[in-house]
């Protein structure tokens, strides 16, 4: 890896089974980029963020992820490139049935979190990142839905990641909610130098922040693309 680059593609193919969704995809985003990911439904957004998390294999062309070469990329290696990333979607995916530091607790011990101090001084550092320490204790169901996406931000802060990935964040929010959930990944972009993917339809929220754009279209990834 050159430079501040953690990723880059080089005419890399990516397929969905045996369906080519996206072909000859150059890419490169560096340490503390904050990007927005656009296209129409079934352009391919989720699929290239599939590849950067190493749900779906490179084909052919060369990709690298944090220090990871994709196409050598082994089932062994995918956790340990995963704990480089936070990896936020639209629909929360918190545990529903457990308290909002039980659900931080549940996944910095699949991460390989052991000690026990260490895991209630990270678990009240995220949430005071995103403004939640005083709803350590409320389950999922007592919270909004931006506070809930507040705790999957938190979440995905938890190994200190080089890039957080974020598939339609606000798509469940409402536009006041959206912009404050996009405040705070702006911010923690810029105080971490954390690289921030952001996939979206809401071109308002785009306007609102205006940044970098990628575009998945016909097949292809543009890359900074600008919008009317």
């Amino acid at each position: 890896m050159i430079g501040n680059s953690i990723i880059k593609l080089s005419s890399v193919d990516i397929y969905q089974q045996k369906n080519l969704v996206l072909s000859g995809v150059n890419l490169h985003i560096d340490k503390g980029d904050f990007v927005w990911l656009i296209g129409r439904a079934g352009s391919g957004k989720s699929t290239l963020l599939k590849v950067l998390y190493g749900d779906l294999t490179v084909a052919a062309g060369d990709g690298h992820v944090c220090g990871y070469e994709l196409s050598r990329l082994t089932q062994k290696d995918i956790p340990f490139l995963r704990r480089k990333l936070g990896i936020v979607f639209q629909d929360f995916q918190l545990l529903t049935d457990r308290t909002v530091e039980q659900n931080m607790q549940f996944v910095m011990q699949a991460t390989g979190w052991k000690d026990k101090k260490l895991i209630a001084e990270k678990t009240l550092d995220v949430l005071e990142k995103v403004g939640l320490r005083s709803k350590l204790k409320k389950m999922p169901h007592e919270l909004s839905g931006g506070e809930q996406q507040r705790v999957v931000i938190a979440r995905a802060l938890i190994n200190d990641p080089e890039i957080i990935l974020a598939d339609e964040p606000t798509g469940n929010l409402d536009p006041d909610t959206s912009e404050e959930i996009v405040l705070l990944l702006k911010q923690i972009s810029q105080s971490s130098g954390t690289a921030i993917i952001i996939a979206t339809h809401d071109y308002h929220i785009i306007r609102t922040f205006p940044s970098r754009i990628i575009k998945c279209e016909n097949g292809k990834v543009l890359e900074d693309v600008k919008i009317a």
